[in-house]
């Protein structure tokens, strides 16, 4: 699925499970094993606390990937800035933890999440 430049390659899905899901498996497939697998930990939890913040957190976080990866500028910039954070001098890991936390808060923004 491409996109014309800077335009995002879909629309930003409804924060429901069975939404991000057919969203992440259009944009990025590789992703659906480690969506699943989260899902159902959260759930687990969920359930085992009579609780549902991690549930909430968990479609918050993939809410938050959906937006970000279905613009491929800004998922390369994130991309390129978790690699600076990992193989980067000290002075580079912060500047790049502070893109990464920009990028981040950002996308929370954008989808009406509060900041991180």
């Amino acid at each position: 699925m491409t996109s014309a430049a800077g335009q995002p390659r879909i629309p930003q899905p409804p924060a429901t499970v069975a939404a991000l899901r057919q969203a992440i498996s259009q944009i990025a497939p590789a992703a659906l094993p480690a969506f699943t697998r989260e899902l159902d930990q959260a759930a687990d939890q969920s359930r085992q606390g009579c609780d549902l913040a991690p549930l909430q957190r968990f479609i918050a976080q993939w809410a938050v990937y959906v937006h970000i990866q279905r613009q491929p500028d800004l998922a390369v910039d994130l991309r390129r800035w978790e690699d600076t954070a990992q193989s980067g001098d000290a002075a580079e890991a912060r500047l790049a933890a502070a893109e990464i936390g920009r990028i981040l808060d950002e996308a929370h923004a954008a989808i009406g999440l509060p900041a991180r």
